[in-house]
């Protein structure tokens, strides 16, 4: 076998490995309408609480700004005292429009001067655009809270919506949940429970 040949074989054998570790990796990410939920790799039918991760220890978040209904600025820090759900959503987000009404009965069941859930839209559209989507929607007891720059995502490293962090009264992040839930099920709702007796 000639040099060239040999040259060329192993080129071939090289490409053929990488297109194999490719394939591999493809092969294993958690896709949509194939058995998981998206972004979480829980298995289709399976409680998507199961994808909470909770931190080993209770960590800081910044302190950022956001403003509510009336476009007025309001910090993460203005809820500390209180455990809260804070779901990161977005209009163009269908999961986020699928979640909605159960982050709505949550603030039903639970909402009080120790607990809220704060769903913040992280969308250009900014008050206006949160607004006519949660009307769309039958949304009654959350408030309304938008991040026009769509730029507290990065703040929080969500790296999709909706994603939903719950904090303890200190403002530190307990744990997340990348992707759609029934926030308001027994689950759900004993998550939240026992972060109100923890504190």
């Amino acid at each position: 076998m000639s040099r060239l040949s040999v040259t060329r074989l192993g080129a071939l054998l090289v490409g053929c490995v990488l297109l194999i570790g490719a394939a591999g990796i493809y092969a294993t990410r958690p896709r949509v309408g194939n058995g998981a939920q998206q972004g979480t790799g829980v298995p289709a039918g399976a409680n998507p609480l199961a994808a909470f991760v909770r931190k080993v220890a209770p960590e800081p978040l910044p302190n950022v700004a956001f403003q509510n209904a009336e476009g007025q600025a309001v910090t993460l820090e203005s809820f500390r005292g209180r455990v809260v759900l804070l779901n990161l959503w977005a209009t163009w987000c269908l999961p986020c429009r699928k979640e909605m009404p159960a982050l709505d009965r949550l603030q039903t069941a639970l909402g009080s001067d120790t607990f809220e859930v704060v769903a913040l839209s992280i969308d250009r559209s900014g008050v206006a655009g949160a607004r006519k989507f949660l009307d769309s929607v039958g949304i009654s007891k959350l408030k309304l809270y938008a991040d026009p720059t769509a730029k507290l995502a990065n703040e929080f490293k969500a790296i999709g919506l909706p994603t939903t962090l719950l904090i303890d009264r200190g403002g530190r992040e307990i744990g997340r949940l990348i992707g759609p839930a029934e926030w308001d099920d027994a689950d759900a709702q004993r998550l939240i429970k026992a972060a109100l007796a923890a504190q």
